[in-house]
């Protein structure tokens, strides 16, 4: 597993307008991203041909083996970058031709993004909105060309932006696996606090964890030992303690900021929960 910050840099980029061409073997150290904005080129990945026609995205990632070709006139859009923030980004350079044996470098490879648990992204890209990535692409490159503070800090921020639309375009089995995946109901608690005043159901708590109301209700009880409800009255319950010891508030005010429908239901909830009735409990009478 991965753990560095994402972070992107982007070290080198251009438009490359090019007549048919040809970059010998090499092994990657950071990502290189591609647009084919014009014509066709053949890319070997790791022993892999792909073929590329106008309007599809290659990338590239760190320690691949890649020979790259230009079939025909091309105008390929072009970004070699780092996703993850290390401290050699600096020092860290785009590979040359026959650069392929990388063991003096090792230090120096960006993290793979195919690494990280549940994730693979394919050499081809399949973007489901291929318009606005390649519009956010060349932005990229264009600001990247600039050099000016500003324009900088607009390469880093349409990096992210670019690789979270990478991410979502092709890791839908790991959302599935994440939605699948066990919640934490550690929020509820704090959820329940916030909104004792609230009418509040299993049914909406059971929506902000995207499960159904009984699935949560079992893992709630699973949890806390006790079933939703019965949590939400004991918080009201500690809650009116609190403000008939510690205010002066009327039995009505403190009804409604604990949640009661009004003060005869409060009345008689307290007194079933604690042996007393709220106004003996405030003056520390024995049960009445």
């Amino acid at each position: 597993m991965v753990r560095h910050p994402v972070v992107p840099y982007v070290r080198e980029g251009d438009y490359a307008v090019r007549t048919p061409w040809t970059v010998a073997a090499r092994r990657l150290l950071d990502y290189l991203l591609v647009y084919i904005q014009e014509g066709e080129c053949l890319f070997h990945v790791d022993g892999e041909p792909y073929e590329f026609r106008a309007g599809e995205f290659c990338l590239i990632q760190p320690g691949s083996l890649t020979v790259l070709e230009g079939k025909t006139n091309s105008i390929t859009p072009f970004a070699h970058l780092d996703w993850f923030y290390d401290d050699f980004r600096e020092t860290r350079y785009p590979t040359r031709p026959g650069q392929v044996d990388l063991a003096p470098y090792r230090h120096l490879l960006q993290p793979r993004l195919n690494d990280l648990q549940g994730v693979h992204i394919p050499v081809k890209l399949r973007p489901k909105q291929p318009v606005q990535l390649r519009d956010r692409f060349l932005e990229v490159v264009e600001n990247w060309q600039n050099r000016s503070p500003l324009a900088q800090l607009r390469v880093q921020t349409l990096a992210s932006e670019l690789l979270l639309a990478i991410l979502d375009d092709h890791t839908e089995g790991l959302k599935e696996a994440e939605r699948a995946a066990p919640q934490p109901l550690s929020w509820v608690t704090s959820f329940m606090s916030f909104r004792l005043s609230e009418p509040l159901s299993v049914q909406e708590m059971a929506a902000r964890a995207n499960l159904s109301p009984s699935r949560f209700s079992a893992k709630f009880k699973a949890q806390f030992g006790v079933a939703p409800h019965r949590y939400l009255l004991r918080l009201r319950i500690q809650y009116a303690r609190e403000l008939l010891r510690h205010t002066a508030h009327s039995l009505e005010d403190i009804a409604a900021y604990c949640g009661f429908a009004d003060v005869h239901h409060f009345a008689k909830t307290f007194k079933k929960e604690e042996g007393r009735a709220p106004g003996a409990y405030r003056s520390g009478g024995g049960p009445t």
